[in-house]
């Protein structure tokens, strides 16, 4: 069995349940790369029947086209305004820098995050927090900002979220011959988002509650797939 990546553990227990989160280590996945290659070098042949192969929506995401170098983005006055009041966290940047805002902006529409922008002023001043991506959706949230720690050449760029993960994921389980469920997640160290899957929603939240410590990392591990077993 692999091992666990640094600071995260191999094993959890979920509703009586214990699992293994197996990280996948890859090559730096490049835009010019195919996913389904990707998927059949590194995870078709360490899938066993009864696993969940989850991949990470960022290489789904690069491998569609939709990362994009900073000096490519020309963020608007409206994106620098709107930048200077989110919060930065050390795990990930969120929309609080003006290449990313500007990217919200463009991905979810104008009207739309200055709704949620206006939201959340008010209701953050009442200790409440989340409303801005509650309104702003899974195209906001699934935006991931360059940090120190991030791995290059994504340390000067900007990944959207995927297209029809759903689509994706019914592809993957498909290609590695439906031996195994497959879901694309958006997972860091605050907390995670399945994006698409093969599960039924009582299984995708369980699988939240599975890789909820984030055993992928989300800094130089270089491992953007995992499998959960049953152990």
């Amino acid at each position: 069995m692999s091992q666990a990546n640094d600071g995260k553990a191999l094993e959890t227990v979920v509703e009586g349940t214990s699992y293994a989160r197996i990280p996948l280590r890859t090559r730096v996945v490049m835009p010019e790369d195919d996913l389904d290659a990707i998927i059949t070098e590194y995870a078709k042949d360490a899938v066993q029947p009864g696993d969940l192969l989850f991949v990470t929506e960022k290489i789904v995401a690069i491998t569609q086209g939709r990362s994009y170098r900073l000096d490519e983005i020309k963020p608007r006055k409206l994106a620098l305004f709107l930048s200077k009041y989110v919060t930065r966290t050390p795990y990930g940047i969120g929309l609080g820098m003006p290449e990313t805002m500007e990217m919200a902006l463009r991905e979810c529409g104008t009207p739309r995050i200055l709704f949620a922008s206006a939201v959340a002023a008010v209701t953050k001043a009442f200790g409440r927090r989340g409303d801005f991506y509650r309104i702003a959706g899974d195209k906001a949230r699934a935006i991931d900002g360059p940090t120190k720690h991030t791995i290059p050449p994504y340390n000067e760029a900007v990944v959207l979220g995927p297209k029809d993960p759903d689509g994706v994921a019914a592809r993957l389980k498909a290609l590695i011959g439906g031996q195994a469920e497959v879901a694309v997640v958006d997972i860091n160290d605050l907390g995670g988002n399945i994006l698409g899957s093969t599960l039924d929603k009582n299984g995708e939240h369980r699988l939240v509650k599975i890789l909820g410590d984030n055993p992928l990392g989300q800094g130089l591990e270089s491992t953007p797939l995992g499998i959960v077993r049953a152990v």
